[in-house]
């Protein structure tokens, strides 16, 4: 086929007005054949593997493209729930912070509380040892008064009255001291 195409050009061109646009019914069918038998060959041996691998292509991609939007669905999900668990973490360790510090208030003021009734438990303590030991000082100011009274007394008048007598009246008059204080 080539050859006669050959020839049929070699005649042309060496006898006639050729050229690049010239139409040769010839050449026109020849080529319409060949881009025919081209056309039905590729469309009946090429394509069909080309279109199967194309649609697996495509299936390959819409698969990875699907998997894709899946992972990120889940990704999203697991986000969204890292945020949850984290906010969750963050309200619960603030709750601990202030029943921490709300315990360490109370414990505080349960210590100064304690200390305050302590030391007040002192001081009435000291206080009574205090106006007990006053009222032991006193009663021993007293009969040391009274002795010595007596024993200035029985030397003053060196008279004898009895021991009973003597004191009753020392302690009157001191009772009459105090009463005018």
């Amino acid at each position: 086929m080539l050859a006669v195409l050959l020839l049929q050009q070699g005649e042309h061109g060496a006898g006639g007005p050729g050229g690049p646009f010239a139409l040769e019914p010839g050449l026109i069918i020849w080529t319409w054949v060949i881009f025919g038998v081209l056309l039905f060959l590729l469309w009946k041996f090429a394509l069909p593997p080309i279109v199967r691998l194309t649609e697996e292509r495509e299936r390959k991609i819409k698969a990875e493209l699907e998997e894709a939007e899946k992972r990120n669905a889940e990704a999203q999900a697991l986000l969204e729930e890292h945020r949850k668990l984290l906010a969750g973490a963050r309200e619960e360790a603030h709750a601990l912070l202030n029943e921490a510090k709300l315990v360490a208030q109370k414990e505080r003021e349960d210590l100064l509380a304690k200390a305050r009734r302590e030391q007040e438990e002192m001081l009435e303590r000291a206080r009574r040892e205090i106006h007990a030991e006053r009222e032991r000082a006193i009663a021993e100011l007293r009969k040391e008064a009274v002795e010595l009274s007596l024993a200035a007394a029985s030397r003053l008048i060196e008279a004898k009255l009895d021991d009973q007598t003597n004191r009753r009246l020392v302690e009157e008059f001191l009772a009459s001291l105090e009463k005018r204080r």
